[in-house]
């Protein structure tokens, strides 16, 4: 493990102990978080991406402010559903977002997780074939075409009345590596095989829809395992990326015990359950105080196989809550781990 970044569900909600009651202050609190996360050395600040829900749901206008007020940190997404994107218009927002970062954008995409509109990427003017019933194929149909596109492959034929020539027109602005930090979420040890052969990066989240009755650190350790296998069979140049998820919660005052010390004791082993029409395996939480969480941590097989740990931060408890949270893991956690990986 070489990086920490955040993740945020960018929620809110107008009820009693939210401190995040409205889309406005979800936003600006989403980047007042990755400023200071920033200053006390997290390396990434990614935003998962939900549409007709109280959630983010625009990522490219809210990183690019980001990007605006930052230096150092990773801005990304985790994920992006591809089923609700028109491929060339996120070409464009994509490579303009990561020009004004300096090529700091780590884009995070899949055919999502289910949402809470009924197949709504067909309101969005999407509608899959008649085979493709939860519209995978068409998603990874859009990462193709917005993968070929920030790569400067034509998508257009010119005008010659405007040009002068017959030729070929790419989409602009471009940006040159971008295409080298397109990351998949994969929720199956064979997604992560098909994401390697596609030449992508690996992003694992904290459920993954199979179950094979191993531990969930085991499980997903053996999707990176079979997907560091694969890049190396396909001769991929570049050394790719690996990223997981997480929850942890360091114990460190009496406002994250009050929230979060009774759950330790509930959400501290994984869960099985049903997602999508099948079993699908949660992976625990971990809450404690910082010393037990080093040990607990070190022992987890997929945080010792990832590069990048993303860390899931309650976001309706305000910037202060998370900024201490995180500064707990940055400052008392990652490096004992890291000692010990």
């Amino acid at each position: 493990m070489t990086k920490i970044g955040f993740l945020s569900f960018g929620h809110w909600r107008d009820v009693p102990g939210s401190r995040v009651r409205s889309g406005r202050e979800a936003l600006v609190q989403a980047i007042d978080l990755a400023v200071a996360a920033e200053e006390a050395g997290v390396d990434g600040a990614y935003f998962r991406v939900h549409h007709f829900a109280p959630q983010q749901a625009a990522p490219f206008p809210l990183l690019s402010a980001i990007a605006a007020r930052t230096s150092r940190i990773e801005i990304g997404t985790g994920v992006i559903d591809m089923r609700y994107e028109n491929p060339l218009y996120m070409a464009e927002e994509a490579a303009a977002t990561d020009l004004i970062s300096g090529g700091r954008l780590q884009l995070g995409v899949s055919r999502g997780s289910p949402e809470t509109a009924l197949a709504g990427y067909q309101q969005f003017g999407y509608v899959p074939e008649a085979h493709d019933q939860n519209g995978g194929d068409m998603a990874r149909s859009h990462t193709d075409v917005f993968r070929r596109a920030i790569a400067g492959e034509p998508m257009a034929h010119a005008n010659p009345q405007m040009t002068g020539s017959a030729g070929s027109l790419a989409v602009s602005p471009l940006s040159d590596t971008l295409g080298d930090r397109i990351w998949w979420g994969a929720g199956t040890r064979a997604t992560a095989e098909w994401t390697a052969e596609q030449g992508m990066n690996l992003m694992s989240s904290t459920l993954l829809t199979e179950d094979t009755g191993v531990p969930f650190d085991e499980l997903q350790a053996e999707q990176i395992q079979r997907f560091r296998s694969t890049w190396a069979e396909m001769g991929w140049e570049r050394e790719p990326r690996v990223s997981v998820s997480r929850s942890i919660i360091p114990i460190t005052d009496d406002e994250s015990r009050h929230y979060f010390g009774v759950r330790a004791q509930v959400e501290g082993q994984d869960q099985v359950g049903h997602l999508d029409g099948g079993l699908a395996r949660f992976g625990r939480s971990y809450i404690g105080e910082p010393e037990q969480l080093v040990a607990e941590l070190a022992a987890d097989a997929a945080v010792r196989a990832a590069d990048t740990v993303l860390v899931t931060v309650p976001n309706q408890l305000g910037v202060n809550f998370c900024v201490r949270m995180l500064t707990s893991i940055v400052r008392d956690i990652a490096p004992a781990l890291e000692t010990r990986l």
